[in-house]
């Protein structure tokens, strides 16, 4: 495993984290979580030495914390230099993913809100400080509101909160530019893949002046860049990638997939191809992909230790950036 250093915060993080959206379970999430084998996978990345670890409290209603908390109790500290670092996401109150421009910041992250999310994720996580509190959407106009910049002001001087986050809306990695350029803000997650390339017209640019870290999320398009999805994919009830693949959605993504597998080597895969993508981009400080078993956490790690994609195959995968909407596809 690779480290890179986590903007001006410093950590040392693994350069392959882990997304904990997939095992957290619950109703509007992805079906299939099984606890036993999430802990499993969890213990697995930490033996490879990921240290790194996203969740949010809407992954499960808490429940993802409490696995993530329950892996903290067990190991202790990584094996890799500065140890497990945690990063969880306080969910908006009127429970909008995204926000829109019509979206106030007093019925989506008011005071009292901010502060019982952060209450219920120490308890979730069983920690006296969060590494990492993130703001799970986000409106670039709020950015000089006083409410929120007291209240994460207040947190770090209570010493319960270390870092201040980000998590940009789908499609939207323009949409935090200005809060940026508040000083309050340590890193940013946004969705950053072959398809989605976005980030580097704008975002990059101001995380590099600023020393942002970069959380580089949705790394093969909810599924599509893993190359196993077909135009007959099916999800059961209660599955959120229903709502996301609908059918125009699925037939352009398979098209795409396909596309892209034409034009790999022998002997690399769409999923690691769309890994080594990422990391090739140095202003990216981890790459969260979901893990719900074992073979997913040593594949996606192993990606870590893999050589610089060429650069001509490189220049090629640029080619297949695919600029969506926000209103494209359902969210």
């Amino acid at each position: 495993m690779r480290y890179r250093t986590f903007g001006r915060l410093g950590w040392p993080v693994s350069e392959i984290g882990y997304g904990m959206w997939g095992i957290g379970g619950g109703e509007g999430g992805w079906t299939g979580a099984d606890d036993t084998t999430g802990k499993e996978a969890l213990l697995e990345a930490v033996r490879l030495g990921c240290n790194f670890f996203d969740t949010a409290w809407i992954y499960g209603r808490g429940h993802s914390e409490r696995l993530l908390g329950g892996l903290l109790t067990g190991v202790g500290a990584a094996p890799a230099a500065g140890g497990l670092k945690v990063a969880t996401k306080i969910p908006p109150k009127d429970r909008r993913w995204p926000s829109t421009r019509d979206s106030a910041i007093g019925d989506v992250f008011p005071e009292e809100h901010i502060r019982e999310y952060v209450d219920r994720s120490l308890d979730n996580l069983g920690v006296e400080r969060i590494d990492l509190l993130q703001f799970h959407v986000w409106e670039d106009a709020w950015a000089r509101e006083p409410e929120w910049q007291r209240v994460v002001a207040d947190l770090r001087d209570q010493g319960l909160v270390e870092g201040i986050g980000i998590s940009v809306n789908r499609w939207e990695p323009w949409n935090v530019l200005d809060t940026l350029g508040t000083g309050l803000i340590d890193a940013v997650q946004v969705i950053y893949n072959l398809f989605d390339q976005a980030p580097e017209d704008k975002l990059f640019g101001v995380c590099a002046d600023l020393d942002i870290a970069v959380i580089a999320r949705v790394p093969f398009d909810e599924g599509s860049l893993t190359g196993t999805l077909t135009r007959e994919s099916t999800w059961p009830e209660g599955d959120w990638r229903n709502s996301y693949f609908v059918p125009a959605n699925l037939e352009a993504s398979v098209t795409r997939a396909e596309a892209l597998k034409a034009v790999l080597p022998d002997g690399v895969g769409l999923p690691e191809a769309a890994l080594r993508f990422i990391l090739a981009n140095p202003q990216v400080s981890t790459v969260i992909p979901g893990m719900r078993t074992l073979p997913h956490v040593r594949a996606n790690i192993a990606t870590s230790d893999a050589p610089p994609l060429d650069p001509a195959l490189l220049d090629e995968l640029r080619r297949h950036r695919w600029d969506r909407e926000p209103t494209e596809w359902s969210q």
